[in-house]
């Protein structure tokens, strides 16, 4: 009897009634400042800045209330040094404002390559196969007297590079191969240049005046 007595006061229900008001209002301010912290329901487009240079991209971005973040750089040397070469997220794209945008730019130095130990210690497949793998660039090989499709050295720019130098990615690599199969051939050879020397060796003759 009591507990119906105690439930039947107005004042309970009131208490109740103001509890479960403040709870509702803390829960609707909670949201509300959720809602306005991520800014739920607002976006912007990301401008497209491929192209660009890094400064003039960095203010575009700005403008739309957008963060312009550098993680990486590579080399092409057609575009200027400083250019934008990727951006992420892609123009186009609506995303929050306050966003990061992730960009690529364009170095202004050349990568390097080391020259790898091929020189008098590979034949000339597998030295082209290697080295086209590690991104150089080659010429037509240089025959030089040796075993046929022997590399006996690497010349780059005009002169002889050695293992573990290194040189511009974008530079063209000459590889000094063999052109002889054997020492008969090369036997050969010699006789042929002695005899074309003997031919171009000028006679004694008297000549009447």
């Amino acid at each position: 009897m009591k507990i119906l007595k105690t439930l039947a006061r107005p004042m309970l229900w009131g208490n109740i009634a103001a509890m479960a008001a403040v709870v509702i209002v803390v829960l609707i301010a909670i949201w509300q400042g959720i809602a306005a912290y991520t800014r739920h329901g607002v976006s912007v487009e990301v401008p497209g800045v491929v192209g660009k240079m890094e400064a003039d991209a960095r203010y575009e971005l700005s403008r739309m209330e957008l963060t312009a973040i550098v993680v990486d750089s590579s080399y092409h040397k057609h575009l200027p040094a400083g250019s934008i070469l990727d951006q992420s997220p892609a123009a186009g794209a609506h995303v929050k404002p306050g966003r990061e945008i992730y960009l690529t730019v364009n170095t202004a130095r050349t990568p390097t390559l080391a020259i790898p130990d091929i020189a008098d210690n590979s034949s000339l497949r597998e030295a082209e196969a290697r080295l086209r793998a590690m991104g150089f660039k080659l010429g037509p090989p240089e025959h030089v007297a040796g075993d046929k499709d022997w590399v006996y050295g690497v010349k780059c720019m005009g002169r002889n590079v050695y293992a573990g130098e290194r040189v511009p990615v974008d530079a063209v690599i000459v590889l000094q191969v063999g052109s002889y199969a054997d020492e008969d051939e090369l036997d050969m050879l010699s006789d042929d240049e002695e005899d074309a020397d003997d031919d171009t060796t000028p006679s004694d003759t008297d000549t009447d005046i």
